[in-house]
């Protein structure tokens, strides 16, 4: 199966980290500014949420519409829809419901939603596509990737009086205000981390162009691998009342090596090290500026080789889902020979990591 076109779309508010410290509800202490400026993200685009879901609507249709438009084929071609998401105002219907419309398909096209895998959601929609197209094998697909979940993030940190640093936080004895002032805490990291931002791809079997070989996921090894990193929705004592709960736990770096390392070994088998070695590119999900050290540090990849991950974190942010698209469009802007091979590694919440080969 061959990827035949990505198309991204940003939503049109900048925002950068200077300016998201100087305007934040308060007062940060210089250690945890730090801590934010470490994260390794200069800026990003943030969606208006006050039209609920019509501009997370709207951002995705440009991209899909962008793509299809790009690879220039009438849309009729397109007989497979698939939305991956993490955020959407409605629990149901899912995205895909609204897209459908919005495109322009005619509303008896296959699609189908996939919600919450969030980081590893584009190698996994590869998959769902890839099967779809061995059982159609002359129709196209199209998926469409929304990293959009700032609303979430934004939502946490409002009314929030102050925050303590990590330092400060571990020398409370009173466990429950412990927990507050963590959580807290690493709600302001996901404030600053997170940005929006919408992928597309058209995909079809072929013999030309980029081709998606293979993927590997490796998911909660250990029983409890997943509460290091996760989103949840309570009920709150109140009728029609729900509270929005995340959480980034500090073991989520050596996780994601761990993880990425089986699903390489997995896809790879004893070749590990000379096909990384090999490998004109990796596009690596943009956890953090930490995290992308430790995987580089880990695996042996080259600072050249990731130079495209270390780009988007840095101009848009953590883009979940979103991240390893936004990478990958720009890597094949690069000239690559045929036989050319780039490495996908994603991980993250779940606790879920894929290694995907691509080959042109």
């Amino acid at each position: 199966m061959q990827i035949l076109k990505l198309a991204t779309a940003l939503p049109k508010n900048e925002y950068s980290t200077e300016k998201l410290l100087e305007t934040f509800p308060c007062q940060l202490p210089e250690g945890v500014k730090q801590n934010v400026l470490n994260l390794g993200v200069l800026k990003r685009y943030l969606i208006n949420h006050a039209n609920s879901e019509t501009d997370l609507v709207n951002l995705c249709s440009e991209a899909c519409q962008k793509a299809i438009q790009e690879v220039g084929i009438p849309i009729k071609k397109i007989g497979f829809f698939i939305a991956a998401y993490d955020a959407n105002p409605f629990l149901s219907p899912g995205l895909s419901q609204f897209l459908v419309r919005n495109i322009g398909f005619n509303p008896y096209i296959k699609h189908v939603n996939v919600q919450g895998i969030a980081s590893t959601a584009f190698p996994k929609t590869l998959e769902i596509a890839e099967n779809y197209l061995a059982a159609h094998p002359k129709d196209y697909a199209l998926i469409c990737v929304s990293g959009v979940s700032s609303y979430w993030f934004q939502n946490q940190v409002r009314g929030i009086k102050d925050v303590m640093e990590v330092s400060q936080i571990h020398q409370i004895k009173d466990k429950a205000k412990q927990q507050m002032e963590l959580q807290k805490w690493i709600a302001v990291m996901e404030y600053f981390l997170f940005g929006d931002g919408v992928a597309a791809a058209v995909v079809a079997n072929g013999d030309e162009s980029l081709s998606f070989k293979k993927s590997v996921e490796v998911t909660n090894l250990g029983e409890r691998d997943y509460l290091a990193g996760y989103a949840r929705l309570s009920a709150l004592n109140e009728p029609f009342k729900f509270g929005f709960h995340s959480y980034l736990g500090k073991e989520i770096p050596q996780l994601g090596v761990k993880y990425t390392g089986l699903a390489l070994k997995k896809l790879l088998g004893k070749n590990v090290k000379e096909t990384i070695k090999a490998t004109k590119k990796l596009a690596v999900h943009t956890g953090s500026e930490k995290i992308l050290k430790a995987m580089a540090e880990h695996h042996g990849i080259e600072h050249e080789k990731l130079k495209e991950s270390h780009e988007v974190l840095r101009e848009f942010g953590n883009l979940a889902g979103a991240s390893l698209p936004f990478i990958l469009e720009r890597i094949i802007s690069n000239k690559f020979s045929k036989g050319d091979i780039i490495l996908m590694l994603g991980y993250g919440w779940g606790f879920s990591a894929t290694a995907s080969l691509l080959e042109f």
